[in-house]
């Protein structure tokens, strides 16, 4: 038995009766020793989705059994298990697999307990340079990342970031990468000084020009957050949403058509070019963590992490 902090019905518990998971054939048993809370942990709480099982899917782990190249390795693990043969995955495209299960949030237990198990395909081997700490944001920094992947940006084009949450923080140190103009808006100057202190230019959100951007990227799963950010792009720009919504967003379509806005939705993304940027030192994640908790104590790590102004709360196994 195990471990684990288990949602049904919208409500919490700590379990300690979980059977540990059988890995089937080309999956990969993994002993779980860090784990960080998401803003999509969240919103499944609030009921962003009717899941049922062992939250998490931001995880390092260490392969206990079933692939030998990685026992005894640390990992970390794309969420998406493919099916293999419909349409997404024939076209390589796994991560919209129409049979997929999703780690911690579609038909497949999670990373808050001892053990989890994904395909091997799935895993990464964390660098030797890289701490277990840093190596634990890799799927959010991949889901940053994807935003190059989606739209071709430029040292000539003028971007805004709005959010200055855990994957805002993450999203705008990945465009700085670009050398685009890149300004970072948000409502907590504690939270901007992160990104000031690594030379990013940031603004108070209520101070963003109307219409002066070319690319837009909304952080805030809000709709405050989705109205600022679509009020700042110029006609034929780009509005791309990084966030999940608890409940309906109601927008201005005709804007969006008068216009002529560009709206690209973007979740997950690249993990070897993650783990290369924090390898490399490009992102630094240090300063987004906030809390470090024990399994047995979930109730007081999600409470803590649902308190406005949190950033990252990580689990240590």
């Amino acid at each position: 038995m195990m471990k684990g902090i288990w949602l049904e019905n919208q409500h919490l518990q700590i379990r300690a009766d979980l059977s540990s998971p059988e890995p089937e054939p080309g999956e990969a048993l993994i002993r779980v020793i860090r784990a960080g809370i998401c803003n999509t942990d969240l919103e499944l709480v609030r009921g962003y989705y009717p899941y049922c099982g062992v939250l998490g899917h931001e995880f390092v782990g260490i392969v206990e059994n079933g692939a030998d190249e990685l026992d005894g390795k640390r990992v970390v693990g794309e969420i998406n298990a493919a099916c293999g043969h419909c349409r997404f995955c024939n076209t390589q495209q796994p991560t919209h697999c129409e049979n997929r299960t999703v780690l911690g949030i579609v038909n497949r237990n999670g990373a808050f307990a001892d053990y989890t198990v994904l395909p091997v395909e799935n895993l990464h081997p964390v660098p030797d340079t890289v701490s277990t700490d840093t190596a634990a944001f890799t799927e959010p920094v991949a889901a940053a990342l994807e935003i190059q992947q989606q739209v071709r940006i430029t040292p000539n084009d003028r971007v805004l970031v709005v959010g200055d949450g855990k994957l805002g923080l993450l999203v705008a140190q990945t465009l700085a990468l670009t050398g685009c103009e890149l300004i970072a808006a948000g409502r907590h100057a504690d939270k901007l000084a992160i990104l000031q202190n690594q030379g990013i230019t940031t603004t108070l959100a209520g101070t963003v020009e109307r219409r002066s951007f070319d690319l837009a990227v909304e952080c805030t799963g809000n709709p405050a957050g989705f109205e600022l950010a679509r009020r700042a792009l110029r006609a034929r720009g780009t509005l791309v949403l990084k966030s999940t919504y608890a409940g309906e967003l109601n927008i201005n379509a005709s804007a969006l058509v008068v216009d002529e806005i560009t709206v690209v939705g973007s979740r997950c993304g690249p993990f070897d070019r993650a783990l290369a940027a924090l390898a490399a030192g490009s992102i630094q994640v240090e300063p987004l963590i906030q809390g470090r908790y024990r399994l047995e104590q979930g109730i007081d790590a999600f409470n803590h992490a649902r308190t406005r102004g949190t950033l990252k709360i990580l689990f240590e196994n």
